[in-house]
Order: C-alpha cells, then structure tokens, then sequence
C-alpha cells in the first residue's frame, strides 16, 4: 500500500467520518448475523446474499441510503475475506468494531483521473459522496491503482493508501550474508558490527506523555476533558509510531540493498509478548517487569522488521533457530551461559574473546545462516537443488 496524509476540508471530513460509521455499521451487522449460525444448522449467507439483503435495508433505511453503496458493499466484501481468513488458518475470527478504532472504508473501482496532481506535494483524489479531496503528493501515486482505502487513526489524521504491488528490490550480487539480532536496548545489532536503535520520544514528550495517562486516569469516563486527554495522548503516541515505522522503512531498505542474504532469528513474538497476569485462583509473577519487557519488544518493531524486509528482499530473508545465539562464541564456538558478563558486554571463557553482546549473537546468526544456504545450495525462493547427504548413510 503506497500511503499519503488527507487534507480535508471541516465539511469533507464530516461526511468521511459518515462513510466509516456506515461501514463499522454494516460490518458490525455482518458479525452479529454470522454469530446466529453455528455447525450443523446450514450455511450462512455469503457475500452475494448479503449485498441483496443490504439493497432491502437501504429501501427501508433513508439514512443507511444516502451514503455510498460502494463503502457498504466493501465492508461486507472485507467481512467475506476475514472470514476465509478465519477459516483458513491465518487469522483470528472478526470481532465487533468501535468508535474510534480501525475507522476507515475502502473504495473500488477507480479510474485514471480519479487521482491528479495539482502541484510539486498537492494533489487530489476523487471520493464518492465528498467530491475531490486534496492529499499531500509525498511521492508519485502508483500506475494503474484499482482501488484505494480511506483510514483514520486515533490522533484524528486521514490517511489515503492506494492498493499497489512495489517492485522488490533487486540483490546486489556480492554474496554478502548479514545477521541482524534484535534486542530491547538494541532495536538490531548487525555482524557487521553496527548498532542500530529506534529513536525514541524525548525526556520532555515521554514526561508529557506521563502527565497525559495521569490526566486520563483521573478524568470522568464520557466527560468532554477525558476527550481532549485521550486526543492530546493519541498524538503523542502516533508520533512514537511514525518514528518506529520510518526507521523500520529506511533500515529494511538499506539491508535490502547491501546484501544478498538476511539473516534474523525465528522468534515468537506473540508468545514472547504474552502477559503474565495469570487469574485471581493463580495470578502470575514478576508481572509488572514482564510488562515493561513487552513493551521494549513491541517498540522495538521486532516483527515490522522482519515483515517489511521479506517484502523488499522476498526469498533472501533466512529464518535461524534461535538457541544458545546468545551464549555461543562466534570465535571458538564455546557455549557458556555465564559468557555474557552483562547486557552489552560477553567475554569467552574459552578463547577470551569479548565484543559486544549482540554483535556476537549476530555473527552466530549469520554463522547458522551460512551454513543453511550452503546446505540448500539454491536461491531459497526457488527451493533446494542438492542436499548434503545424512550422517548416517555415510557411517552406512
């Protein structure tokens, strides 16, 4: 998706928020009907069914039809799609939508002067029921979009993203293999030696942005104060967000760009993430550090990481089991958890070799992929071409 910011107009955004009211409706009346059937009683209506029951509702409705028939008809199409998603596996079951969260429609069928450009970073796209709405030209909209997605986050900004296929970016050709070994005081350490850290909020915005969640705590629930706060600290945390999104954009381009293969630990994040609160018959401990462990994991963008690098590097991304990367030397290969004297510092109590902690699991990373690619012999996106022979048919 090639995103750019909206810059609509008071009345133009009044009628964008009532196209993402039509379709959290509809969405929220397409999970209500699917939770009526169950195995066993027949099959539920599909998306054809639905857009014939939707045509009944706007006759009855006159306030369901006088928004666009396009933003309702998508939303059941995006209802139909989370559903095979579902059921196949990937995805977790549609839930309810709120006020606020996940606000945005989706429109289709568009044409090529739906979109122009009006100056250097102006330019306009043409939405049902609004008319032209201006958007900022950050760079040149892709050719032949089909479709695009209108979005609001909770800081109150629009959003435009035009459905689009980048192009990935081509290998350099140097043989060059990388290990990147994500860590919480380090967002990725590279065997290279290099550190790389996402910029966080400064002293002044992170004790603003405690002062907010005080604020918040204390204010009245559905009182117009507790808005504002909510509003004031939504601002705050999606700059936190656009900091982590565009260092993750430049890093994955950049490593895409300098070596053929990337090598990154096969982590579960989900997993790793989980809280520990436990129930009232057997609460958990240590949960408040389990909490900030979680949240310098998730700022860290561990998993954007890896996503965005697959998707500009398809086929060079290796996935490495991630035992003892840590307390392996990547000079004598000597496993010793009390190698790692600290959290920057390992020293080998073998070869006395010490360089940075996560160097050092980097390089082993990019050790282990190493031997995975010879093994392989083959582009990974094309499948193995020879495989070593297993130790036991040679011992045979």
């Amino acid at each position: 998706m090639s995103r750019y910011r909206l810059q609509p107009t008071p009345a133009q955004e009044a009628v964008l928020a009532e196209h993402c009211r039509h379709a959290r409706y509809v969405w929220n009346l397409a999970v209500e009907q699917r939770s009526f059937w169950w195995p066993g009683r027949g099959g539920a209506p599909g998306f054809a069914e639905q857009c014939r029951q939707l045509t009944e509702a706007r006759a009855a409705h006159p306030w369901l039809a006088k928004g666009s028939i396009i933003v309702q008809q998508q939303a059941l199409k995006d209802f139909a799609q989370a559903m095979a998603n579902f059921f196949g596996g990937t995805h977790e079951r549609p839930t309810w939508r709120k006020r606020g969260h996940s606000e945005g429609f989706r429109i289709v069928a568009v044409k090529a002067d739906d979109v122009r450009r009006l100056s250097r970073h102006a330019g306009e796209v043409r939405v049902p029921k609004v008319g032209w709405v201006r958007f900022r030209w950050s760079r040149p909209v892709p050719a032949g979009v089909k479709s695009y997605r209108v979005t609001r986050d909770r800081s109150g900004r629009w959003h435009v993203a035009f459905a689009a296929l980048p192009a990935s970016i081509p290998a350099p050709g140097n043989g060059a293999v990388v290990g990147v070994d994500r860590g919480v005081v380090v967002s990725a350490a590279l065997s290279t030696g290099e550190l790389l850290t996402v910029a966080p909020l400064r002293q002044t915005e992170q004790a603003r942005l405690r002062r907010l969640e005080r604020r918040l705590a204390r204010a009245k629930p559905g009182s117009v104060r507790r808005a504002k706060v909510k509003a004031a600290l939504a601002r705050l945390k999606a700059c936190r967000k656009d900091r982590r999104k565009d260092w993750v954009e430049k890093t994955s381009t950049d490593l895409a760009r300098r070596f053929d293969v990337i090598a990154v630990e096969n982590l579960k994040i989900a997993a790793m993430t989980r809280s520990t609160r436990g129930t009232a018959e057997k609460p958990g401990r240590g949960v408040r550090c389990k909490a900030g462990l979680n949240r310098g994991i998730l700022a860290g963008g561990w998993g954007l990481l890896v996503a965005r690098l697959e998707h500009k590097a398809p086929g060079r991304v290796v996935r490495v089991d991630p035992a003892f990367t840590s307390q392996r030397c990547s000079a004598c290969g000597f496993v010793d958890r009390r190698a790692r004297e600290s959290q920057a510092r390992f020293r080998c109590r073998s070869c006395a070799h010490a360089e940075h902690a996560d160097v050092n699991a980097a390089r082993n990373i990019a050790h282990a992929a190493g031997h995975a690619v010879a093994a392989r012999e083959g582009p990974r996106n094309t499948g193995p071409v020879h495989r070593e022979p297993h130790p036991v048919l040679l011992t045979a």
